[in-house]
């Protein structure tokens, strides 16, 4: 079963689920971990919100590239999005809706936040993709369905970029537009792989403002 390749493990910063109004949801890079991506939430306004970051097993969601064919990543990449899908029932079982539901990634992180959100979508808080796009060899629109009802989704990437093509990063912007999604991407000539401080402070604006 697809369930058991990624252990669940979720690192929690923060208020607690009990006493929070709102939840983020944090999903690290390749390499990286869940306190790495805790980490993070210092930049960002967010003293009320429970934070959750799940760890992935081996300090990586799924092997191969996210533009590899989806079968390839298997079962990994279904065990990752299952994984998510739980984190977010525990938070709505807690009682913070799924309008006061946050999403953060970086990299291989954004790739599997945009991808979950996109297959689950419905009015969240918002989104913050940094340096990711939906995942496969190309985009299966079938596999999305629902209404994002104005979801502000932030996507920033650089480019050129060594892992995340800016034409991938536009693709999937129009998709999630398509779903209803308020999109707002920023593209940063040249820009190593990581997260600028203009991006921190455009998320902050759209998403946590």
């Amino acid at each position: 079963m697809a369930s058991n390749m990624h252990n669940k493990n979720i690192q929690t910063a923060g208020r607690s689920l009990k006493e929070a109004d709102k939840a983020l949801i944090m999903i690290h890079g390749r390499g990286a971990d869940a306190r790495d991506i805790l980490g993070l939430a210092s930049h960002f306004d967010v003293p009320e919100f429970a934070l959750l970051a799940p760890q992935a097993t081996g300090h990586t969601w799924y092997p191969y590239s996210f533009m590899a064919k989806p079968e390839q990543n298997e079962p990994w990449l279904s065990s990752a999005l299952d994984l998510l899908k739980e984190v977010l029932d525990e938070v709505a079982e807690q009682g913070i809706t799924a309008e006061n539901t946050y999403f953060l990634g970086f990299s291989q992180g954004a790739c599997l936040t945009l991808e979950f959100v996109a297959r689950h979508a419905q009015k969240f808080g918002g989104v913050a993709a940094f340096t990711g796009g939906l995942i496969g060899d190309r985009i299966n629109r079938e596999n999305y369905s629902g209404d994002f009802k104005g979801t502000p989704i932030f996507i920033g990437s650089g480019d050129p970029d060594a892992h995340v093509q800016v034409e991938r990063v536009h693709e999937s912007a129009r998709i999630l537009e398509e779903m209803n999604a308020k999109v707002h991407v920023q593209i940063h000539e040249g820009r190593p792989h990581s997260i600028s401080p203009a991006e921190i402070e455009e998320a902050k604006r759209l998403i946590f403002s």
